[in-house]
């Protein structure tokens, strides 16, 4: 039972699903059979792309996990006893039904006291990166991915569980036909990686004047564009500062000092909306609605501060006011263990965003329990943050 009963509707906009091992692979056409793999590593099952066996996520089929919340404590009250990973993660559990699929899920909210939630992949934000050197076959993998992901969770399971297609930009024209194929499906949102597009001629920016066809479109649909944390490449700057020839991003894995630091100015989030406010995309479709997920808070108020520092110092190089374009266009989810209502005070209460990260370790056992961390605001402002603000953003009467 949930610890406490809300009086109003509450939307969790980050819920996640455990993918099972078919869901890259059960429709993957013939001529790209084996470009992911499982293979058996020294008694363990590990996910291979390609043929190079990646350990960005340690137990890739998820019949283990660790238990929802386990680093709940670590996260809000560091960890001044030094202990080990593994300690603070303890015991791990087998995977339920609500892990995998979405009646036993609604079962599992309706216990939690949740009315709705965005319900991401977990171990998809590892397929973009991997594949980054051959757009074709991350458009091949992508929409293998997405087939799954409506065959089994669909994309608005009854009005309750909205799963998150991933759309790539990598060809434009492919993400265009993608972005058809998840509206006529009824998707509510769409995840795109918060990172450079790897395509035919280079990375560039998503936000980009030549990727506007495909942001018409998501415009004119009104579908929310969620920007989940993900691998974002980000991994070979930390590589070159540390001399480290190759390495993959291992987020579950133990860090250099260096490398925690690093992560802490959540880069990948901060340089995709500062594209996304510099180079205009925002002001060419000011109806746009970006959420970065999965991000924290920690990066909003540097960023503001440089973007009004900028546009006073060289106010011709925008053409709107880049401080309001994001009050307008971004809408962020902060951690449970951050400043929810300073963040409020900040951009707005209508612009924030609960969000548990359920079943994840790093989030809450007790999803509801993020209210505890609103008390300082107005009853109408919690009722926002907590299910108003994203359930306007999909289009439901909250």
């Amino acid at each position: 039972m949930p610890s406490r009963n809300l009086d109003y509707p509450v939307f969790d906009a980050d819920n996640h699903m455990y993918e099972t091992k078919e869901a890259f692979t059960r429709h993957l056409p013939p001529d790209y059979e084996g470009l992911i793999k499982y293979v058996e590593v020294e008694g363990r099952t590990k996910i291979a792309v390609r043929n190079v066996i990646s350990d960005y996520i340690p137990n890739p089929t998820f019949e283990v996990v660790a238990a929802p919340g386990a680093q709940e404590e670590y996260y809000k009250q560091g960890n001044k006893e030094g202990k080990s990973r593994r300690e603070i993660l303890g015991r791990p559990i087998r995977s339920i039904p609500a892990f995998r699929e979405p009646a036993a899920r609604i079962e599992l909210m309706d216990e939690m006291g949740l009315d709705g939630a965005l319900m991401w992949p977990t171990l998809a934000s590892l397929l973009e990166e991997r594949l980054s050197d051959d757009p074709v076959a991350t458009h091949v993998v992508v929409h293998s991915l997405n087939q799954w992901m409506h065959e089994e969770w669909t994309f608005n399971y009854q009005n309750r569980i909205f799963a998150t297609p991933v759309i790539n930009l990598g060809i434009a024209d492919e993400a265009m036909r993608e972005l058809d194929w998840v509206l006529e499906r009824d998707a509510r949102v769409i995840l795109v990686r918060p990172a450079p597009v790897p395509g035919l001629h280079g990375r560039r920016s998503f936000a980009l004047p030549e990727f506007d066809p495909f942001w018409a479109k998501v415009a004119e649909a009104g579908i929310l564009t969620g920007m989940h944390a993900s691998d974002s490449g980000y991994q070979r700057w930390i590589n070159e500062w540390e001399g480290v020839r190759t390495g993959e991003m291992l987020p579950f894995k133990g860090r250099s000092a260096f490398a925690q630091v690093m992560t802490h100015f959540s880069r990948p989030v901060v340089d995709s909306v500062t594209s996304l406010i510099a180079h205009g995309l925002c002001t060419r479709f000011p109806t746009l609605r970006f959420a970065p997920v999965e991000n924290g808070s920690g990066w909003v108020r540097p960023l503001l501060d440089a973007l009004e520092q900028t546009h006073f110092m060289s106010p011709k190089d925008f053409d709107e006011d880049p401080v309001e374009v994001f009050k307008r266009n971004i809408f962020v989810h902060p951690f449970h263990e951050e400043d929810p209502v300073g963040l409020c005070r900040l951009i707005g209460s209508d612009r924030v965003l609960f969000g548990s990260d359920f079943p994840h370790p790093e989030g809450l056992a007790d999803p509801i329990s993020f209210v505890d961390e609103l008390k300082a605001l107005p009853d109408e402002d919690v009722r926002k943050v907590m299910g108003g603000n994203l359930a306007g953003l999909l289009r439901l009467a909250a």
